[in-house]
């Protein structure tokens, strides 16, 4: 597991009540998150990673996968 997911996991974690790990390969839609509770994990995730996204950027994401290529792209 990457830095970045284990950041992520933990970032989740904290954000949501799941009785599961968070799966990478599935589709957020799938997720079941509430829209107000995307917008917070996104706004922890930019403060995590020190990312400027705003809500619109997030849709480009289907899953956490494509979240960690993202952040890893933009890292170092």
């Amino acid at each position: 597991m990457s830095s970045t997911e284990t950041r992520l996991r933990t970032i989740i974690n904290d954000s949501f009540d799941l009785d599961h790990d968070p799966d990478f390969d599935r589709p957020f839609s799938d997720a079941g998150v509430s829209s107000v509770d995307a917008v917070a994990f996104y706004k922890a995730v930019n403060q995590e990673f020190s990312l400027n996204m705003v809500a619109e950027d997030c849709l480009q994401f289907n899953t956490l996968r494509e979240l960690v290529t993202y952040i890893d792209a933009r890292a170092g």
